[in-house]
């Protein structure tokens, strides 16, 4: 059959569906019955859904769960996550009550400016071009004032424009590196269209000043875009107390044996590559949940964060600890560009409902919110890799995932709770529990 189509976006809903059924699968009455099971009850609502991307033919479901008593900076939240992966919230909301119990997190923003990036080829005279800067500067203010004045009376707008001389990498190559403060929005259609505007402009300014007389053609724009990578807009956040306050661990580890463990732990992730990875991608459990859940760019958030944590030229922990004077303290520093007006968190009704739950924070208050959930989920990591291990808590809570996976019936499904409460879980294991289940009951019926 030929799987191929020409038109297929000009297709009505009904339309792709047929084909996509029809084409890629056996059973196509019912996968088609299946898919539009998955679209929402209320028209208007999946209308809404359906503008988000485009070809869509049904919604993808993810779990909608909440982490409670997080305090930050002295207020408590129940913060919203979404994500598919066993046992992260419930490991956010234990490390949560941990620290609501010490003090809870603090949050301090670092900065909130945002870059953008004009990228051209200049083959005139680049002293010229430098000399020049505040003229072209002024010009391009000007030629973006319609675009930047809504901007501008929230408290945002352009802040600064930098020339920067990048011909010693690449033949004629230089950028204006643009910073930009955007208030409570992401900004990101903002910051493209004043780029934008910002190369036709340039181009103007080179043919009209008189100072680049025959040099037009020496200009050439090549982008205009965004960059993803915020290091001027970051959030710290940091969990302390006296390492007496810890308390006690699992196998009797006491507090000044477990503060040592957990630092040794953070400083492996600073030395080995291997291990800040995974080490990392733990912290993103926690942020990507939350940045989902609000409607802001998980995609975004965490190429920036990965690009910072390779900022000294190898990868590193996000995270960092300290012990010093019997108090111990474990912080991270995040750039973190995230929005709570405009895009999906306008439209995403779900979205809505996540901002609404955590008081309808500003920018900066979610960027508090989510960088302290990274510090959350990397804390009780971290804690149960240097006490339990990671599996036994991990594998608990993946116990109703394999638990469904076999199709066990109600009544084995408790008798399999109940025998795995002491037990270590393991795929392996839950699935001969339940043959042996299975095989009593079989038994237990014949002798009846």
């Amino acid at each position: 059959m030929n799987k191929r189509i020409s038109g297929f976006s000009k297709l009505n809903k009904a339309g792709k569906i047929k084909w996509i059924v029809k084409t890629f699968y056996k059973d196509p009455e019912n996968v088609m019955k299946e898919l539009m099971s998955y679209w929402h009850s209320n028209e208007e609502e999946q209308k809404i859904f359906d503008g988000f991307s485009e070809n869509t033919i049904s919604n993808f479901m993810l779990p909608y769960g909440v982490a409670p008593n997080f305090m930050i900076n002295n207020k408590v939240y129940a913060v919203p996550m979404v994500i598919e992966e066993s046992s992260v919230v419930a490991a956010a909301s234990s490390a949560a009550k941990f620290w609501a119990d010490r003090g809870g997190f603090k949050a301090e923003i670092l900065g909130t400016r945002k870059i953008g990036q004009l990228h051209f080829k200049w083959q005139g005279n680049p002293l010229k071009l430098r000399s020049r800067l505040d003229e072209i500067t002024e010009f391009l203010m000007t030629e973006v004032s319609d675009i930047t004045k809504n901007m501008e009376k929230r408290g945002g707008g352009v802040r600064d424009i930098e020339l920067i001389d990048f011909s010693a990498k690449l033949d004629n190559y230089y950028q204006l590196r643009v910073s930009f403060e955007t208030c409570d929005s992401m900004g990101a259609n903002f910051i493209n269209s004043v780029l934008e505007q910002f190369g036709q402009s340039l181009q103007q300014f080179v043919i009209d000043d008189a100072n680049f007389v025959g040099e037009e053609k020496d200009l050439e724009i090549i982008m205009a875009i965004l960059s993803n990578f915020t290091p001027q807009c970051m959030v710290r956040v940091t969990a302390s107390c006296p390492i007496k306050e810890l308390g006690s661990f699992p196998g009797n580890m006491d507090d000044e044996t477990f503060a040592r463990r957990f630092y040794e732990a953070i400083k492996i992730a600073h030395i080995d590559s291997y291990r800040a990875t995974t080490h990392n991608k733990g912290i993103f459990n926690g942020i990507d949940a939350v940045v989902l859940a609000t409607g802001n760019d998980f995609r975004a958030i965490e190429a920036c964060g990965h690009t910072y944590a390779a900022k000294v030229g190898s990868y590193k922990s996000l995270s960092n600890c300290k012990i010093d004077d019997g108090i111990f303290t474990f912080w991270m520093d995040l750039p973190l560009a995230v929005g709570t007006v405009g895009g999906l968190t306008s439209l995403h009704p779900m979205a809505k409902r996540s901002l609404e739950l955590l008081g309808n924070p500003s920018a900066e208050e979610l960027m508090s919110i989510i960088a302290a959930t990274g510090l959350a989920q990397n804390f009780a990591a971290v804690r149960s890799l240097v006490t339990t291990g990671i599996q036994q808590g991990h594998m608990k809570m993946h116990l109703q995932n394999i638990i469904n996976s076999l199709n066990a019936t109600p009544e084995e499904e408790k008798k399999l709770i109940a025998h795995f409460e002491d037990e270590a879980v393991s795929f392996s294991a839950v699935r001969n529990t339940l043959e042996l289940i299975r095989t009593e009951n079989n038994s237990k019926n014949k002798a009846n």
